[in-house]
């Protein structure tokens, strides 16, 4: 399976699980995930250790939700680079000694690059496991039901079916290329510039046929909001939400690693 197969399959796994965790409100879930991603990213700089206490959010909801954290951990690493290169200049900046560790001298600099990367980790974890547990349209839901603007979370779904539309074409242009190519796998520069030009021509052409598809199909502008009801919160989703509104701010409050200390 190539990676273009891959990612198709990821964003059709992601559709499947829109039906909703039996164990999690898509509400819940989300405000959740913003409480920890607002108390996680107001732990100070210096404060280290109290941010790897953070992790154990995302550790423990996946175990709850039964979600495999190794497989978070994993696709959260994707943001790394972005992190890197957004703090990779604070050591070399900030060199006010902050530790001494067995006789080494660690700046300020390096604390808070190391900062930037836990928290850049930690955020996309949690945003995973949110979308691990209802699916993309699950969250798009959550957010409705919870009185987020119309145009933005149908932008949103916008956004994800018509990744889908662009993935599919890229797939489709693949495979005429290597059936065509003669096991060729290297092509010059100007090949690869025409090739994407082609698909963003064969996307476009698509949706615009999508498009014509929806309308003649009686489709206002609006895209339907299925199981948007007013639906009671389960226990779970109680347990959970109680769980984590108590958690979360004694985390923050509380160091726990001068408990063992």
């Amino acid at each position: 399976m190539s990676k273009l197969e891959k990612a198709l399959f990821t964003l059709r796994q992601m559709e499947i699980r829109s039906g909703g965790s039996p164990l999690l409100d898509s509400r819940v879930g989300v405000i959740v995930t913003l409480i920890f991603l607002g108390i996680m990213l107001s732990v100070p700089v210096g404060r280290l250790s109290m941010l790897i206490w953070m992790a154990l959010y995302p550790i423990i909801s996946s175990a709850w939700l039964g979600i495999r954290y190794g497989r978070i951990f994993i696709r959260s690493l994707i943001v790394l680079p972005l992190v890197i290169v957004i703090g990779i200049f604070n050591p070399i900046y900030d060199r006010t000694p902050a530790i001494i560790l067995s006789g080494i001298s660690i700046s300020e600099g390096w604390i808070s690059f190391a900062s930037i990367i836990i928290r850049g980790l930690l955020a996309m974890q949690a945003c995973l496991i949110l979308i691990e547990s209802d699916g993309f349209l699950g969250l798009c839901r959550g957010l409705s039901r919870l009185g987020a603007p119309r145009f933005l979370t149908e932008q949103l779904q916008f956004v994800y079916r018509y990744m889908i539309v662009l993935v599919e074409e890229a797939i489709t242009m693949k495979r005429a290329r290597e059936a065509r190519g003669y096991g060729r796998k290297r092509y010059p520069l100007k090949i690869w510039g025409i090739m994407i030009g082609q698909l963003f021509l064969r996307a476009i052409d698509r949706s615009e046929r999508i498009a014509r598809s929806m309308e003649a199909r009686g489709f206002t502008g609006h895209l339907p909001m299925y199981d948007s009801g007013k639906a009671g919160l389960s226990k779970g989703s109680l347990v959970f939400l109680c769980f984590w509104l108590i958690t979360l701010p004694l985390l923050r409050i509380f160091n726990l690693s001068a408990l063992f200390t």
